[in-house]
């Protein structure tokens, strides 16, 4: 089936509401009730109040489309599928219906709207944990599909959960099987080989977890669901690629215009700069949009901004075109967002200014970069030099490493890691100023997990050696989640091996020293810092665990090694590219 970009939104839209939902419109890309996040990332974020029962004016059923972005993953940028801003589309029952309608709903939706053949469907439902039982009822209504069990998936990490002490419960997610050959007998959608595609994700509010992390039925049972419109779009299409949908098609035209090159011959660079300029756009253009800057959001609109430029130059474009390729996302929005129209002007102004003082300091960033190079030691350029050129100049890390490169020269990119998150956690904690509530866990239990990373983590450098490093984790209170920096599977040995020496850690009820430092003092302690920790430049917080393990980190932590309980691995897979995944529990 073919459709158009209106199709679907109106489709969705038009679906819901024969079901008696009321359509409301997407809220600010820029949140004011959340402290956690910078921007709007997902569609349920805006809801979260009457998530935990205040009354919706729209009612117990709401429909919408809403404005996410999310930069968590920016590096990934360059694919065919990975992007900083997308639509969601959503729906959510407030205490209204559940299970049985939204699987029914969800199956008449993907069947009968959108043309997927029954047979192509794949689910999951939550595999059941000490915590709550495995969700049957999900499965049945499947089955009431006409869906048949080879269909049905149960898998662990089907469990969605708000802060300690708040709403949680099971999700279902629905896949299209694309027909590949399994790649083993265990082979289920939660693998990477591809056989299947998410599309759809249904979340079934049916718990209350309390501090003491027990659990009772929730006295308002929500749904919440989120179907990515881009990615659906480009399946829908057989593209495969979300960049070749209507979305992107007349500012791809139009870069392949002003850059006299084809998108098809130079992936890459097109696909940053139109993903990057479009979020920017949607960023400036929000009636509370901000500014470029080097504070909070602006910071990470800079950031956009100035990798989009960089990737201009890569297409030999020298001239100023940021704004003219604006117009183009302006013009294909502004029917669905009028507040793009509204600030037409703040985002064409703003985008050429920007443009304008980047290329004023790159130029000024090259002599410095010369001057870098002709006092650099033991050919190796420092993250605190690195990070100056990018926080300065303007320079991208990627920038400053093809220019090392052409020199002989390397770049200590843990150090800029470090520097670079240093600066992050000062403009959230400036976002956190404003911003009131949250969702953060803080739970005892989740403390403890935080705990068993810094643990593995030693244990898994001292295996593998200092590249292993954190590439991003998950934490609930009932389980974690680890990625790390490995370009192989490991053997069942080497996972024994990890377990055991991770509770030997345990047992030896080893006391989690914190202290207070500067960050220098800690750099010069050899602490780690972890990508996703943030921390301040000005004092830091240094976990010590025996000789295990030091790390700068902001919390919370165990206060005994003994505390944690055995740790148990559940599995280990690929993440990404070069990034292994373990899944563990403490019981």
């Amino acid at each position: 089936m073919t459709m158009t970009y209106n199709e679907l939104r109106n489709l969705w839209i038009d679906f819901f509401k024969s079901k008696g939902h009321t359509e409301v419109p997407s809220a600010s890309v820029l949140p004011d009730n959340d402290a956690t996040v910078l921007f709007t990332t997902a569609g349920m974020q805006p809801l979260v109040p009457y998530l935990m029962g205040e009354k919706h004016p729209g009612g117990k059923r709401i429909t919408d489309i809403q404005k996410c972005v999310r930069t968590n993953d920016i590096a990934e940028v360059g694919d065919h599928c990975h992007l900083t801003f997308f639509e969601m589309m959503g729906n959510w029952s407030l205490g209204d219906y559940f299970k049985k309608e939204m699987i029914a709903w969800s199956f008449e939706f993907l069947t009968q709207k959108l043309g997927f053949k029954k047979e192509q469907l794949a689910v999951t439902c939550f595999a059941g944990n000490e915590n709550a039982p495995k969700d049957e009822e999900a499965a049945t209504a499947w089955r009431a599909q006409g869906l048949n069990d080879n269909q049905i998936f149960f898998i662990e990490d089907n469990w969605w959960g708000l802060a300690d002490g708040g709403p949680c419960g099971p999700d279902s997610e629905m896949f299209i099987d694309n027909g590949k050959p399994a790649c083993g007998p265990n082979c289920n959608p939660s693998c990477n080989c591809g056989k299947y595609t998410e599309v759809w994700n249904d979340v079934f509010m049916q718990y209350l977890k309390k501090k003491d992390g027990t659990m009772e039925p929730l006295v308002q049972k929500n749904v919440d669901t989120g179907m990515g419109l881009e990615r659906t779009l480009a399946f829908l299409n057989g593209e495969g690629d979300v960049f070749m949908t209507e979305v992107f098609e007349d500012c791809r035209k139009k870069l392949e215009e002003l850059s006299g090159k084809k998108y098809a011959e130079n992936l890459v660079p097109f696909r940053k700069v139109l993903d990057h300029l479009r979020t920017a756009v949607f960023i400036l253009g929000d009636d509370k949009g901000v500014p470029p800057s080097n504070t909070d959001q602006g910071y990470v609109l800079r950031r956009l901004i100035r990798i989009a430029i960089r990737n201009l130059k890569k297409l030999d474009i020298s001239d100023f075109v940021l704004s003219k390729l604006a117009e183009c996302v302006v013009d294909k929005y502004k029917t669905y967002y009028p507040e793009l129209e509204r600030n037409r002007t703040f985002i064409m102004t703003e985008l050429e200014k920007e443009e304008q003082l980047f290329n004023r300091t790159i130029n000024a960033g090259l002599k410095e970069m010369d001057k870098v190079l002709s006092r650099v030691q033991n050919e190796l350029i420092d993250g605190e030099t690195a990070f100056h050129l990018y926080d300065t100049y303007g320079f991208p890390l990627e920038f400053t490493q093809e220019i090392a490169t052409e020199h002989n020269v390397k770049v200590d990119i843990d150090g800029f890691n470090k520097c670079f998150e240093a600066h992050q956690e000062l403009s959230r904690k400036g976002a956190e100023q404003k911003f009131k509530g949250g969702l953060a866990d803080h739970s005892e239990k989740s403390a403890h997990y935080h705990t068993a990373t810094h643990i593995m983590q030693a244990i898994l450098r001292q295996m593998f050696g200092p590249t292993v490093c954190q590439k991003g984790s998950n934490i609930t209170p009932e389980r974690m989640r680890f990625d790390f920096s490995f370009d192989r599977k490991m053997t069942p040995e080497e996972l024994k091996y990890l377990e055991e020496k991770v509770n030997e850690v345990i047992q030896q009820k080893i006391p989690v020293v914190c202290e207070e430092k500067t960050l220098a003092e800690a750099q010069a302690e050899g602490a780690l810092g972890l990508f996703t920790h943030k921390y301040d430049a000005e004092k830091v917080k240094v976990y010590t665990i025996g000789n295990v393990s030091k790390e700068v980190c902001g919390g919370p932590h165990a206060q005994n090694t003994g505390d944690l309980g055995h740790f148990r691995i559940l599995k280990e897979e690929s993440s990404s590219a070069g990034v292994r995944r373990i899944k563990a529990v403490l019981e």
